[in-house]
């Protein structure tokens, strides 16, 4: 057998996720290593801790990255909070409420479901009727940014109502964190989970999480234990500090100790931003993409009142292969967007914005590959009108 390096393409990443990693962040990770326990490492973990309660706009002492990408976030959250027997109001409008309901059945409970569109936010109404005909509910659980589809739900108004009915939230932000308007103290989140390769634009593999302080009482009076050892939070806690001011740790796991060198130097790009200023370039962007894209014909599968702009959501045109342009896409442009999930498979792409990945070289680009490839395939748009569209936005 012959062993070779690995080198791997320069791709532009313009799908849902990971999104294009900064050189600054890239530099971080090949850094010394030096030991999980190291007092300087010590240090950098107090220091992203503070700085992702900066991102997401919150004092919770438990703040943290847990060492595994966000779908253990999600996991980490399900099974410290819900226990066999509980009752859980579950929002399903893509792909990742589904991924929450299976979370909540594999911890021995019951999930409630409410039903809306894919496309479509969740729908508060409906949430308010299934807390009051479950009374017995301890949690509401729904997903802020649904990536599967691109629609927003109105996460203050969802976590108002599970409060008014004493229940806790648990919120997936994986889409949002660093790309949206997100409050946690403001909103009153209980439990909320992210992921480090889309918005923040670091490589992927940790999840951002917080817990409230309502949280972290119901966690540690539990009366059965965290069905997971390694994502059980009165065991991390111990590794990560419990905002005490103590850096003495107790020994959990071995950190990922340099790709949390690159989750450092992200937040430390976003906070030299600021936050509100990342949101708002998401923004624009995403408003010059939307100008390009109409401009050509396309259409938009989500509300413009309901819309991420860091995750765009496009129908195919009638008669094209999309996966054939996706195809094209990377193999002549070095351009990945992505596909359709679920109900949306074959119908659909997704075209993030995300990080660094939301610049407006990337919009332009992506703007003439697809016209380019369309046109050759005598797709019904309209040419020679996508890129001055996005242009006039860019400039204003």
């Amino acid at each position: 057998m012959t062993a070779r390096s690995f080198r791997p393409p320069v791709r532009t990443l313009m799908g849902p996720g990971p999104s294009d990693v900064h050189p600054r962040q890239l530099e971080a990770l090949g850094r010394p290593t030096v030991g999980h326990l190291d007092p300087t490492f010590i240090e950098l973990m107090d220091e992203i801790k503070g700085m992702l309660q900066y991102a997401f706009r919150t004092e919770n002492r438990l703040t943290m990255p847990i060492s595994a990408p966000g779908s253990a976030g999600m996991e980490a959250a399900f099974v410290n909070l819900v226990e066999p027997g509980d009752t859980v109001i579950v929002c399903r409008n893509g792909v990742f409420g589904a991924r929450m309901k299976e979370n909540v059945e594999r911890c021995g409970a019951t999930a409630v479901m409410v039903e809306d569109d894919w496309g479509s936010p969740v729908d508060p109404e409906k949430v308010e009727d299934a807390l009051k005909r479950h009374p017995e509910a301890k949690i509401v659980a729904f997903v802020h940014a649904e990536t599967s589809t691109g629609a927003r739900s109105d996460a203050e108004t969802l976590c108002r109502l599970a409060r008014d009915h004493d229940c806790l939230t648990i919120v997936d932000a994986v889409t949002s964190l660093g790309g949206i308007p997100l409050e946690v103290d403001r909103w009153g989140i209980d439990a909320i989970y992210s992921g480090t390769q889309k918005c923040l634009s670091c490589t992927p593999g940790l999840s951002p999480v917080s817990y409230s302080e309502r949280a972290i009482e119901a966690i540690q009076n539990r009366s059965t234990k965290v069905q997971s050892w390694f994502l059980d939070l009165n065991l991390i806690m111990g590794y990560w500090g419990d905002g005490g001011g103590s850096s003495k740790r107790a020994y959990h796991h071995t950190a990922p100790v340099n790709s949390l060198y690159g989750l450092h130097e992200a937040l430390v790009m976003l906070t030299e931003e600021g936050l509100e200023n990342a949101w708002a370039r998401h923004r624009h962007m995403h408003e010059a993409l939307k100008a390009g894209l109409e401009a050509m014909g396309l259409s938009f599968v989500v509300d413009e009142a309901y819309r991420l702009p860091e995750l765009n959501s496009v129908w195919t045109p009638a008669g094209i292969d999309e996966a054939a342009v996706r195809a094209r896409l990377l193999q002549e442009f070095n351009l990945e967007i992505g596909a359709g999930l679920g109900a949306f498979a074959g119908k659909v792409w997704r075209i993030g914005l995300m990080g660094h990945s939301a610049r407006a070289e990337n919009v332009m680009l992506c703007l003439s590959a697809l016209e380019a490839i369309l046109g050759e395939m005598e797709a019904p748009i309209e040419r020679g009108a996508a890129t001055s569209a996005a242009q006039r936005v860019l400039s204003a």
